[in-house]
């Protein structure tokens, strides 16, 4: 038996008796977007209407979101993989109760793990299946090939754009990748949010752009999530190390979030998502990169 097939069927026996939680990656194509602030204040923005949420920070070696939850982890994926601590030890308790797991630089090289180490990963990642509602895994930026891998492998994608060309830019440079890649599954449902847009016309051309050259060239399409503002109040909560959603409940952003988090709880796309969990997800991410 394969390393691939011993590790489906340890997420087989998994989801036997394992609820599965919503599963949804947040990438981008290049940085300095706000995929890492995305996904705080989204996360926080679930949790208030009644959804517990995870952030799996996926972003190897950076920390931005135990920093902007302004939480120092005491343990990482590393300390779970290589020093034997638990699942619940290595979550760590942000605002309002939001859980996230650091990466931490201990396992830049997640793909490169035995055989015994990605079945031991996997097994206990699974149980967060029991734990939240929704996972958000927030990845590094750009088509790196672990990005690609996480994104490929997940049943939800929001790519987090800007109206700067640059980032329109990479943005379709990502979306190419995942569409054109021979591993990419057609019910993976992609999502782009434009974020600091200045006006609502900014923000529907972020879209009109974007889209008719995903339709033109790549021959397919795209849900558009929605839009976040440019605001000042952004900067002025990430200087406190609060995401926008605390600190300024009322400031034009955080109104934002509250539309985009309704936007995915009522399926704006109006496709239903495939059911595929974390522990699946990672068994698909860490045996393709055999």
């Amino acid at each position: 038996m394969d390393q691939a097939q011993q590790l489906r069927e340890i997420v087989n026996a998994k989801n036997q008796y394992s609820k599965r939680a919503r599963v949804i990656t947040v990438t981008s194509g290049k940085g300095g977007v706000g995929k890492s602030n995305t996904c705080v204040n989204l996360a926080i923005q679930l949790q208030r209407r009644g959804k517990s949420v995870i952030i799996v920070d996926a972003d190897f070696g950076l920390a931005n979101i135990e920093v902007m939850f302004g939480a120092l982890p005491k343990y990482t994926l590393a300390d779970l993989i290589f020093r034997g601590k638990s699942i619940h030890e290595i979550i760590t308790r942000g605002p309002e109760g939001i859980g996230f797991i650091s990466g931490g630089s201990g396992v830049v090289g997640l793909n490169k793990l035995k055989r015994e180490q990605l079945a031991y990963l996997i097994h206990n990642l699974s149980f967060l299946e029991e734990m939240a509602d929704v996972i958000i895994i927030d990845t590094g930026a750009g088509i790196a090939d672990n990005v690609l891998e996480l994104a490929l492998s997940s049943p939800e994608v929001i790519v987090v754009t800007t109206p700067e060309p640059s980032s329109l830019t990479d943005s379709y440079a990502i979306l190419k990748a995942l569409v054109r890649n021979p591993k990419y599954n057609k019910e993976t449902v992609i999502r782009v949010l434009a974020n600091k847009v200045s006006s609502v016309e900014d923000g529907d051309a972020v879209c009109s752009k974007l889209s008719s050259v995903v339709e033109r060239f790549l021959g397919t399409s795209f849900e558009f999530l929605g839009m976040v503002p440019a605001d000042p109040m952004i900067d002025k909560a990430i200087r406190q190390q609060k995401p926008v959603s605390m600190s300024y409940p009322n400031a034009k952003s955080a109104k934002a979030y509250e539309i985009i988090a309704d936007n995915l709880l009522n399926n704006v796309c109006n496709r239903p998502t495939a059911q595929k969990g974390i522990a699946e997800l990672l068994t698909g991410f860490l045996t393709r990169r055999g």
